[in-house]
């Protein structure tokens, strides 16, 4: 099974989450409402790339999205291949978690 790292998992996640509001900026501030760590805005486009170049995302430019001297938005959408491994994601980790107490209860201090 291809392995993705857990930023692509996140990515992946947000995405799917944010349906059709999901670009650049949207993805980084739904990825730091997931985990709770600010995230620079570089730090997600070299795993975005790649899972477009693997065929989990496509991106599609919006019209007229550019604000003077401004860029176009990128909005990123989840591929049938990237929907297929986001769902095989959800359930290795709920396989891999399957057996594990509430570890929140085994550490209480």
């Amino acid at each position: 099974m291809d392995m993705l790292s857990r930023i692509e998992e996140i990515l992946l996640l947000a995405i799917w989450k944010l349906k059709d509001d999901a670009y650049g900026i949207s993805v980084r501030e739904q990825v730091e409402r997931d985990t709770g760590v600010k995230w620079m805005s570089g730090a997600i486009y070299a795993p975005l790339n790649r899972l477009k170049k693997n065929g989990y995302v496509r991106t599609l430019q919006a019209k007229n999205s550019a604000k003077k001297g401004g860029r176009p938005r990128i909005y990123y959408q989840l591929t049938k291949l990237g929907m297929k491994k986001l769902a095989t994601i959800q359930e290795v980790n709920q396989f891999i978690w399957m057996d594990v107490p509430d570890l929140k209860k085994e550490f209480k201090a």
